[in-house]
């Protein structure tokens, strides 16, 4: 594995596993393959940009050209595919965008990593596809029973991964991460949408009641759970990737707020998302049997991404003051708010 297509590598998640790769090996070459939607940001890779191993190629997972070019362009040996339509709240709305990108665009990669011999395919998927998990922890055997479009598309990804392994015999391995936090995470999700709208005094959504229950690992953490399964992972199999403890969404809000010394009283309760997942938890003893172990706890992990957050004003406030953010924020949450 020594050159790398980062598909959705100018997202969140993909861009800081760009930098975490590059900052770790010194004999790769890693491609990032975006479509740049909303979420895609090449201020994300801003530090990386100089780098003669980095080069960026944008483009759609679904196009299946635009991919073969990529990969015989840049001589490809392994895909990592982050690209994802990933907001809930989206997928309720406009379930036809995750469909077309998390499933179908699923399917062209890994016909191109079929055609083109690859080494490696390694798919990103997410805890949200075990559903709600009232009592102990998802693990990698389970069912998968999904509860939203998002999670949907997520499911059936992996399931097609798993098809082209045994059908096809491709080299491939799925990792499912819980809810990530830490730097460039578009504000849309609740730690920087909180953040940033505590910063401005602005009042916090809060979906029902906050008490469900969410594993908030650092990004960090995820990358070197993810570099673990490439280089120590069984071809075939799926590993969970998470911290292995819980936070309410409440506790979660309080200690942010009490990291950037903001009041209560910014909590602003709104009716709560349709299908709510109450809970998630992630059994991760499979992976740290390949001797990975996370960094941060939950709560370490969240007064971390809003340190983040506090110093880089400059790359959250123009998305934040940007017409399709205001747009989409106005649309998701007018209207939803809980008297108390």
């Amino acid at each position: 594995m020594r050159n790398f297509l980062i598909t959705g590598g100018a997202g969140f998640i993909g861009a800081n596993f760009t930098h975490y790769l590059l900052r770790n090996y010194t004999d790769i070459k890693v491609v990032v393959y975006d479509k740049l939607t909303y979420a895609g940001n090449l201020d994300n890779l801003l530090d990386v940009g100089d780098d003669p191993r980095y080069a960026f190629v944008q483009g759609d997972i679904a196009d299946a050209d635009s991919v073969a070019a990529a990969i015989r362009d840049h001589q490809i040996d392994t895909i990592v595919n982050f690209a994802a339509e990933s907001h809930v709240d989206r997928s309720i709305m406009n379930p036809d965008a995750f469909v077309k990108t998390d499933v179908y665009g699923t399917y062209v990669l890994l016909e191109a990593a079929r055609r083109f011999n690859l080494e490696r395919y390694h798919q990103i998927s997410t805890d949200e596809v075990y559903g709600h998990v009232p009592v102990g922890s998802s693990k990698e055997t389970d069912p998968l029973e999904p509860r939203s479009p998002y999670a949907a598309s997520k499911a059936s990804a992996d399931l097609m991964v798993n098809a082209y392994h045994i059908t096809y015999g491709l080299p491939v391995t799925i990792s499912r991460g819980s809810n990530n936090i830490g730097p460039y995470q578009y504000p849309e999700k609740v730690i920087p949408l909180f953040v940033t709208n505590a910063m401005d005094d602005v009042a916090l959504p809060l979906y029902g009641d906050g008490l469900q229950m969410r594993d908030y690992q650092y990004v960090e953490d995820h990358c070197e759970g993810i570099d673990a399964v490439l280089r120590r992972g069984q071809i075939g199999e799926v590993y969970n990737i998470g911290t292995g403890s819980e936070l309410r969404n409440i506790d979660m809000t309080h200690l942010l707020l009490d990291t950037l010394g903001k009041p209560y009283s910014l909590i602003q309760p709104v009716s709560d998302r349709p299908g709510h997942d109450r809970r998630y938890s992630l059994d991760v003893s499979k992976l740290k049997a390949l001797g990975w172990q996370p960094r941060h706890t939950c709560a370490e992990a969240v007064v971390k991404t809003v340190r983040w957050y506090q110093a880089n004003e400059w790359w959250w406030r123009k998305i934040k003051s940007g017409e399709h953010y205001r747009a989409f924020y106005q649309r998701l949450y007018a209207g939803r708010e809980i008297r108390t």
